[in-house]
């Protein structure tokens, strides 16, 4: 079952004419989130297929490298946060497994995602690989968790708080729900730091990645979007600030396959 969150408050807010960034559009930040989730609703059902595609598989690895640095625990509780097809799910299930002795308290997951489509995709998945126990599938928006303080051992986010309209609140949410001792782990796309590789991205990223969208799932626009989106998201300092500002300590990121993602941690003490 997908669980939908209460989100009442978000559809009452007013108009106030404040605009933010809907790849290199300037659009009023009310409209952002509907906007997101019409991106989402268009790729579901090839959302994986495109990861794929637009990462040369590389993106397993990031995740993979994600889950190793998180270290999943028997009795370890998870939120993650914008992973509705399941990836990071479960590879954090099947880690955890692997060190849960016969009597102990098996590892859980709970999948929040604004998007119900992409929830139903993970769902449909996880019942495929047999996967019934200890997680659960809850539409709800990052900006205001319906989770209560203190809830979580960690929290992860994988290629989805650039899509988050206003990530200061994101990332306060992320400190609210997490217990003391608890850790963050975003992987993000980021800033290149490889002149040549730089350029060679750009050129792969604006020209052949919407051709590609357009190829696989029939949709140019919403690919043209995710690739603006990664040039609006903050360079590493910035986000490790933003990171700190919300609360957490011992902040730290990783660059992968040269700045193209990296991977940011950080505690809540």
């Amino acid at each position: 079952m997908v669980y939908v969150a209460d989100m009442t408050e978000e559809n009452q807010q007013q108009e106030t004419g404040e605009t933010t960034h809907f790849g290199f559009k300037t659009v009023d930040k009310n409209a952002k989130q509907g906007m997101v989730r019409n991106v989402f609703d268009s790729v579901a059902q090839k959302y994986d297929v495109m990861n794929d595609v637009m990462s040369g598989g590389l993106h397993r690895l990031w995740k993979n490298d994600m889950i190793r640095v998180l270290r999943p625990q028997p009795g370890m509780k998870l939120l993650d946060v914008a992973g509705g097809t399941g990836d990071i799910a479960f590879r954090f299930l099947d880690a955890a497994q692997k060190r849960t002795k016969t009597d102990a308290t098996p590892a859980e997951v709970t999948v929040c995602d604004i998007n119900a489509e992409m929830l139903k995709v993970g769902r449909d998945r996880a019942i495929d690989r047999g996967i019934l126990r200890n997680i659960e599938w809850v539409c709800g928006n990052a900006e205001s968790l319906s989770f209560p303080d203190n809830s979580f051992d960690a929290y992860t986010i994988a290629f989805g708080i650039r899509n988050v309209t206003n990530i200061d609140k994101a990332l306060a949410e992320a400190h609210r729900i997490l217990k003391p001792g608890g850790r963050f782990l975003c992987l993000e796309f980021s800033k290149v730091d490889m002149p040549l590789l730089n350029k060679i991205y750009d050129t792969y990223s604006f020209h052949l990645l919407p051709r590609f969208g357009e190829m696989i799932t029939g949709d140019r626009e919403s690919y043209q979007y995710l690739v603006e989106s990664i040039r609006q998201f903050p360079p590493q300092d910035k986000f490790k600030s933003l990171i700190e500002d919300a609360g957490f300590q011992r902040v730290t990121y990783r660059n992968m396959t040269g700045g193209v993602v990296a991977l940011h941690s950080g505690w809540k003490i």
